[in-house]
């Protein structure tokens, strides 16, 4: 292990410790950022820089260097002050490697940390970075804040393991997610805390790895919430989630949506199914759609998540191409299966795209599929239990139904193209996806590698297009 750094030994209340550091802008007083309110049921709490107790300040502002390194060793940190400056020139070494990071561990390193407070103020600084097979990372009860432009809050590759819990994560620069992902991904597990992101293309987990999140706030204010790339998964449980995503990072999408799945075929993240799973919790999507799925095969599990999209002009779902993948062949796939879940607003499957939509016990529907027409092949299964409304027309392939759960509430289901007879049961097959025929594309861009257009050294944990 190996740290650099300039020594304050006298005890220091954790806001004056940092501000004498070097005077950051995210070493204010502000300890505690403006948060949405959670769901009546949950009260999600996280420390602030006033609950930790500062007994040192290590600092670092060498460009490409690390405050504090543990390589292939054991080390723990409790009660200090990290503040790293200076900017990384080596884009993919910083994003996918480690470089310019505050706290790095690698070559199997295990580092334990406890009451910290982490701040950088340099692009491509990520905050604690976890790199390669059998590294270990355990962060609990710490404040974390990044100022700049590609720079995360818990930040893992190369499959490494991420460990965190009761950690208060602030970031305010573009492609900064705070719980993040890139090459190689690794495994990430969150319990409590409150994680928050402000910047464009900066959604609060960006995730190329497998991420569990239980009874924690994520909040992004320019960006979606959730974006998986690739064979990669996001497990949430009993966590409020609030989406504002509002501004574009790129021209690959018009959409503005609250969790992404998608595959940017930049190489950062292997092709396969995307799986994102919400059970418990609340999902509060501002702007736009609540899920938008493209150029992949993916997963969608919902079990009793209270789901508010305050768009009225917003979708529940949309698959469809974008800009990454090989045109005619570059939709979302996918199963969406919800259990005792309320699903309100309509499914959207375009020409290239196709989903099985499976409404189990004590799960409603009340919206339209396609209901501009036929597009892409639709496949609805309805357990006993559950019940559709329809609020227009609707286009399916296929549908298996018990009778009396499907009330058309005066509009015509199409299935296959023949109008559904009111009150009688029917017998369908699901739809069979694909495996994508897209291929590498180095001039994708995309996170994982994650970069976007102005930015195309490597990956940043973010969509080239959040959509």
């Amino acid at each position: 292990m190996a740290y650099t750094h300039s020594r304050n030994r006298a005890l220091l209340g954790a806001a004056i410790a940092c501000c004498a550091a070097l005077s950051l802008a995210g070493c204010s007083n502000e300890a505690t950022p403006p948060q949405a309110s959670p769901s009546p049921t949950q009260t999600i709490t996280a420390p602030t820089r006033e609950d930790i107790t500062v007994n040192e300040t290590l600092t670092n502002d060498v460009a490409g260097e690390h405050v504090i390194e543990a390589d292939a060793t054991k080390a723990e940190y409790t009660n200090i002050a990290v503040v790293k400056t200076g900017d990384s020139g080596q884009n993919d070494e910083a994003d996918f490697y480690g470089d310019n990071s505050a706290i790095f561990a690698t070559n199997g390193a295990t580092l334990n940390l406890r009451e910290l407070i982490v701040n950088t103020d340099g692009t491509h600084a990520n905050a604690i970075f976890s790199y390669g097979e059998g590294t270990s990372v355990t962060i609990a009860d710490s404040v974390i804040e990044t100022q700049n432009d590609m720079s995360g809050g818990l930040m893992t590759t190369g499959g490494g393991t991420m460990n965190a819990q009761n950690l208060r994560v602030t970031t305010h620069g573009n492609s900064s997610a705070a719980i993040r992902s890139d090459r190689g991904g690794g495994t990430v597990n969150v319990t409590g805390g409150i994680y928050t992101t402000n910047g464009r293309g900066s959604p609060a987990i960006y995730s190329t790895a497998d991420i569990t999140v239980n009874k924690a706030q994520l909040e992004a204010t320019a960006s979606e919430g959730v974006v998986i790339e690739g064979k990669n998964s996001v497990s949430l449980n009993d966590v409020v989630m609030i989406a504002d995503h509002n501004v574009h990072n790129s021209d690959k999408s018009n959409n503005y949506n609250a969790v992404m799945i998608y595959q940017s075929m930049s190489g950062d993240a292997a092709e396969g199914q995307g799986d994102f799973s919400m059970s418990g919790g609340s999902l509060t999507n501002v702007k736009g759609d609540i899920f938008f799925v493209n150029n992949t095969i993916a997963s969608i599990t919902l079990e009793d998540v209270k789901i508010t999209n305050n768009d009225k002009d917003g979708v529940f779902l949309r698959a469809a191409a974008a800009g990454w993948g090989t045109e005619g062949s570059n939709g979302g796939q996918l199963d969406l299966h919800a259990t005792k879940q309320r699903i309100d607003g309509n499914l959207l499957v375009d020409e290239v795209s196709n989903l099985n939509l499976y409404l189990g016990k004590g799960s409603t529907l009340t919206g339209a599929i396609n209901p501009e027409g036929a597009a892409g092949e639709v496949y609805v299964e309805m357990s006993q239990g559950a019940t559709w409304t329809l609020t227009a027309d609707s286009y399916i392939s296929s549908l298996t139904a018990p009778a009396g759960t499907i009330n058309l509430n005066g509009h015509t289901l199409y299935v296959d193209g023949t109008p559904y007879k009111d009150g009688t049961a029917s017998k369908g097959s699901a739809i069979e996806h694909k495996a994508s025929v897209g291929g590498f594309d180095p001039g994708a861009g995309g996170p994982g590698g994650g970069q976007p257009p102005m930015d195309p050294g490597g990956g940043n944990g973010v969509p080239p297009t959040p959509a």
